[in-house]
């Protein structure tokens, strides 16, 4: 069972059990899936369905923040809710040490000379961190360390 399907079944799992706010994140990010499958006229893999969650859970941690400014406790509590649903549905986030072992590794195997071959080790990297990393933080971790040896 691919994760679109798996998230299918939890949306009918919490319709029957009456969980309304899990339904209701569970039926946002459908929304969110099929919106980007029916934009870019594909089917989305088990790896670009997590990167529309994690594109959800980054939005939502900025609207929490955001919420929390204007002082809506309210919207806090629900947006937490949805992130804790959302994040469910991805892999186990990995520590610093393991994805500073991952990029050692495919600065290596890459032969990354410099921060002009970053792309390279992102993209070698990319299949193994989705969903379990940052990636932002992943990039700024990759150029600092191209940028020593350079």
């Amino acid at each position: 069972m691919n994760l679109k399907d798996k998230i299918k079944e939890d949306m009918k799992d919490a319709m029957r059990s009456k969980e309304q706010a899990r339904l209701e994140a569970i039926r946002m990010l459908l929304a969110a899936i099929q919106r980007r499958e029916v934009d870019e006229r594909i089917v989305l893999d088990d790896v670009q369905v997590m990167a529309v969650i994690e594109k959800l859970v980054r939005q939502g941690h900025d609207s929490v923040e955001q919420f929390r400014q204007g002082g809506r406790q309210d919207l806090v509590d629900k947006e937490s809710r949805d992130i804790a649903v959302w994040q469910s549905y991805l892999p186990e986030p990995l520590g610093e040490a393991q994805i500073d072992q991952l990029i050692v590794s495919a600065i290596s195997q890459t032969g990354a000379a410099g921060v002009k071959d970053m792309g390279k080790v992102v993209a070698s990297l990319r299949p193994a961190l989705q969903g379990r990393a940052d990636m932002g933080k992943v990039s700024n971790k990759i150029k600092q360390m191209l940028t020593a040896k350079d």
